[in-house]
C-alpha cells in the first residue's frame, strides 16, 4: 500500500515500427514521420499583385484612350465596347471562349479562397478575427484582377490582344512556378491547393493561345448587329419545309430506336442555324469547373481520413468492439483484419457514390443545354405555352433584370449542392447494398435483412398474387371489346371481387405509398443540380427559386436578344449609318425600274416576293420583342384590349380610334416564323 507512485508517461497516438523488435529483440522505434513545412514561394505574391495591378491599370488607361479615339475616327460604331462595359452578355455573336475562360477563372479562384488561410495576397498571416473581413475583400478583389482580362478580349483592337497576352501570360507564369516551387501545403491536404489550381492554369493556358490568335487575325467587325448571323437566321426560318406528311413514319420505332433517341437527348450537339446566349454558356462552363471543386473536397476531406483510420487499426479495435457487444472472430487478428476490410469496403463505396454523383451532374448539365436550346426557340417563335404553365408577358421586370444577372452564380451554387447531397445519398445506397445484400451473401453470415424478410415472405407473397389476380381478372375477364370499342363486362363479379379485397389492397396502398416517397425522392435529388426544370407540381413551381430565377432569365434574354429582331434592327441601322444615302440610291433605282420596265418581273416571282413580303410582316406582329414598342400598346397597355406575347387579339383598338382586326388563321404560320 505505501508503495511510491511513480507518474505514468503520458499516452500518445503514435504508430511504431515493429521491424526492430522481430529483428535485433529491441525495443519498437517511431517510423519517420514526414512534417510539410510551410513554403514560401520565390516569386511573392504580394510583389506580384501589387505589380500586376499597376500594369493592369496602365493598360486600362492606353486602351480607354485608344477606344475613345477609334470611335471619333470611326463614327457610329455599334459593335464596340468600352472598358466599363467589356462584356456584351446580349450579344450573340461575340466570341464566347475568352469571357468562359476568365470567368472559371475567377469562380476557381473564389472556390479555393474559401479554405485558404490567407484570404488576400497581401497579408500572409491573417489574424483569426479579421479572416472572414478579408474574404469579404477578397470577393470583390478577384473579379478586379482578372477584369483586365475581359477588356482586352472584348474591346476588338490589337493592343487589347497585345496587352492580353502579356496579363495572361504573367498571371500563368507565377501561378505555375509557384505550383512546382511549393507542390505541397499544409492545408487539409498535401496536394490540394495544386489540384484546385488545375483548373485556373487550363483558363490561364487558353487564354494564352487565344489572345496571340485574336492578334494576328486581327479585330472582326462583324459582332453583333454587323453579323451575319441574325439575317442566316432568319433566312432558316422562312426557308420552305418539307411537308409532314414525307415525314411521318407509319411503323412504330423499335425499341433500339427509343433507346438512341433517349441517348441524345443527354447529348448537346451545335447547331450553326442557332448560337446559346454568352450567359448561358457561362453558366454551363462555370457548373462544369464547380462540379470539379466539389468533387476535389469530397474527397480530399474524407479519403485521406480514412486511409489513417485503416492504418491506425490494430488489435485494440477487438477490445472496443467487445465494449459494444460485438465479437467479430475470437482472434485477435482475424478481427484487424475484418474491420482492415470493412474500412476499405467503405472507402470504395464513397468513391463509387462521388463518382457517380459527378455522371449524374453531368448527364443533367448536357439535358439542360438541349432544354435551353429547345425553351429559347420555342420562345423565339411564340409557342409560350410549351415552356409555362401559362400565358405571360415576354418582358423585362424588375425581378427579371436581378434573375437575370445572379443566374451564373445561382446554377454553380445549386450544381454544387446538388452534387453534395447526391453523395450522401448515393453513398448510403451503396452502404445499404454491399452490406446488407453482397457481403452477406458472399460469406454466408450476418443475413439480418434476408432473416426479416424470410420471416414476412407469407405477407410479400399475398399482396403479390391479389395485385397479380385484379391485373389478370381486368385483362381477361372485366374487359370486353365491342366494335372496336372497349367496355366493362360481368360487373357483377368485378363488384364483389372489389368488396372483397379491400382490406388488401389498403396494405398495397401502403407499399405503394411509400414506394412514391422514394421515387419522388430519388427524382428531385437527381434533377436538383437543374434549374431549367422546377422540382415543384406545374401550379407551384413559381415557389421554386431556382426555376424562378429560369424564367425570368428566359424572359429578359427573349426580349433583348431575339435574333429576327437585331435583324431588323442591323438593316435599319445601315440606312442610318449610310445618312439616308443608300435609301436614297434604292428610291431613285426602284422609281427608274417602274420607269423603264414596269413588268419585268415574271408573276411567279411577283407572288413568290409578295410571299416573303408576308411572312416578314407576320414574323414582325408576333415577334414578342416589339410589343412595348408598338403605339397601340403604348396607348392601351393597361387596357385588357392591348396585345398579349405579341399575338394582337381580333378587334384590337388602333391609337387613331380604328379597329384593327387579328392576323386570323395565317397566325399560327407566322408564329413558326417568329
Amino acid at each position: 500500500m505505501n508503495q511510491s507512485k511513480v507518474d505514468p508517461e503520458p499516452f500518445e497516438y503514435t504508430y511504431y515500427d515493429y521491424s526492430d523488435w522481430y529483428s535485433n529483440n529491441q525495443e519498437p522505434t517511431k517510423p519517420p514521420i514526414k512534417v510539410i513545412q510551410p513554403c514560401d514561394h520565390t516569386a511573392d505574391d504580394r510583389i506580384f499583385h501589387v505589380s500586376v495591378l499597376s500594369i493592369s491599370l496602365v493598360m486600362l488607361l492606353v486602351l480607354a484612350v485608344l477606344n475613345r479615339k477609334h470611335k471619333l475616327c470611326g463614327g457610329f460604331a455599334r459593335g464596340s465596347s468600352g472598358i466599363f462595359s467589356a462584356v456584351n452578355f446580349l450579344d450573340q455573336t461575340q466570341i464566347k471562349g475568352p469571357a468562359m475562360a476568365v470567368f472559371g477563372l475567377v469562380f476557381s479562384r473564389l472556390a479555393v479562397l474559401v479554405l485558404s488561410p490567407n484570404p488576400l495576397p497581401f497579408l500572409k498571416e491573417t489574424p483569426a478575427e479579421m479572416k472572414e473581413y478579408m474574404k469579404i475583400l477578397a470577393v470583390f478583389y478577384y473579379p478586379l484582377l482578372y477584369y483586365p482580362l475581359l477588356v482586352c478580349c472584348t474591346l476588338q483592337h490589337r493592343a487589347g490582344y497585345a496587352f492580353g497576352s502579356l496579363l495572361a501570360l504573367s498571371h500563368f507564369g507565377v501561378l505555375f512556378w509557384q505550383k512546382v516551387d511549393c507542390p505541397e501545403t499544409t492545408e487539409i491536404y498535401a496536394y490540394y491547393a495544386l489540384l484546385a489550381s488545375l483548373p485556373q492554369l487550363a483558363c490561364l493556358a487558353y487564354l494564352c493561345f487565344q489572345f496571340p490568335l485574336l492578334f494576328f487575325k486581327g479585330p472582326k467587325t462583324d459582332e453583333d448587329l454587323d453579323s451575319k448571323y441574325y439575317q442566316d437566321y432568319v433566312k432558316a426560318l422562312l426557308k420552305k419545309k418539307p411537308s409532314i406528311s414525307s415525314s411521318i413514319n407509319i411503323d412504330k420505332p423499335k425499341l433500339s430506336e427509343r433507346l438512341l433517341e433517349a441517348v441524345k437527348g443527354y447529348i448537346y450537339t451545335p447547331d450553326k442555324v442557332f448560337r446559346f446566349p454568352l450567359k448561358m454558356s457561362i453558366s454551363a462552363f462555370v457548373a462544369l469547373v464547380a462540379m470539379y471543386h466539389v468533387a476535389l473536397l469530397l474527397v480530399v476531406l474524407v479519403v485521406p481520413v480514412l486511409h489513417i483510420v485503416r492504418a491506425g487499426i490494430d488489435q485494440d479495435i477487438a477490445f472496443l468492439l467487445m465494449g459494444f457487444n460485438i465479437i467479430l472472430s475470437e482472434d485477435k487478428a482475424e478481427v484487424v483484419q475484418i474491420v482492415t476490410y470493412y474500412t476499405w469496403l467503405l472507402e470504395v463505396c464513397y468513391l463509387c457514390a462521388m463518382t457517380l454523383a459527378c455522371m449524374v451532374s453531368l448527364a443533367m448539365l448536357m439535358r439542360s443545354m438541349v432544354l435551353n436550346r429547345a425553351n429559347l426557340r420555342g420562345l423565339y417563335r411564340g409557342d409560350i405555352c410549351s415552356v409555362y404553365s401559362c400565358q405571360k408577358t415576354i418582358r423585362p421586370s424588375k425581378p427579371g433584370v436581378v434573375c437575370w444577372m445572379g443566374l451564373t452564380g445561382y446554377h454553380a451554387a445549386i450544381v454544387s449542392i446538388g452534387m453534395v447531397i447526391q453523395t450522401l445519398v448515393f453513398f448510403i445506397c451503396f452502404l445499404f447494398l454491399v452490406f446488407l445484400i453482397i457481403v452477406p451473401i458472399f460469406y454466408g453470415r450476418n443475413l439480418i435483412l434476408f432473416q426479416i424478410s424470410a420471416k414476412a415472405w407469407p405477407a410479400w407473397v399475398t399482396l403479390v398474387v391479389v395485385t397479380a389476380i385484379q391485373h389478370v381478372a381486368a385483362h381477361f375477364a372485366f374487359i370486353k371489346k365491342d366494335g372496336g370499342t372497349t367496355d366493362l363486362n360481368n360487373r357483377g363479379s368485378l363488384f364483389l371481387l372489389t368488396y372483397m379485397l379491400y382490406l388488401l389492397n389498403t396494405a398495397v396502398g401502403l407499399v405503394v405509398g411509400i414506394w412514391r416517397m422514394v421515387i419522388t425522392a430519388l427524382y428531385n435529388i437527381l434533377h436538383l443540380g437543374r434549374i431549367d426544370i422546377s422540382l415543384l407540381h406545374r401550379r407551384a413551381e413559381s415557389y421554386d427559386p431556382a426555376y424562378r430565377y429560369y424564367a425570368h432569365f428566359l424572359k429578359v434574354e427573349v426580349n433583348q436578344s431575339h435574333p429576327v429582331l437585331k435583324a431588323f434592327c442591323g438593316l435599319l441601322l445601315d440606312i442610318q449609318i449610310q445618312k439616308g444615302g443608300a435609301a436614297k440610291k434604292i428610291r431613285d433605282a426602284e422609281e427608274g425600274i417602274q420607269r423603264v420596265q414596269p413588268n419585268r418581273l415574271a408573276p411567279a416571282a411577283q407572288r413568290k416576293r409578295l410571299c416573303v413580303r408576308w411572312q416578314l410582316l407576320y414574323t414582325l406582329v408576333n415577334n414578342a420583342s416589339l410589343l412595348g414598342s408598338r403605339k397601340h400598346f403604348q396607348v392601351q397597355a393597361s387596357s385588357a384590349e392591348a396585345g398579349l406575347n405579341g399575338a394582337l387579339r381580333r378587334g384590337s383598338v388602333r391609337a387613331g380610334g380604328t379597329r384593327e382586326a387579328s392576323p386570323g388563321p395565317g397566325a399560327s404560320e407566322a408564329a413558326e416564323v417568329g
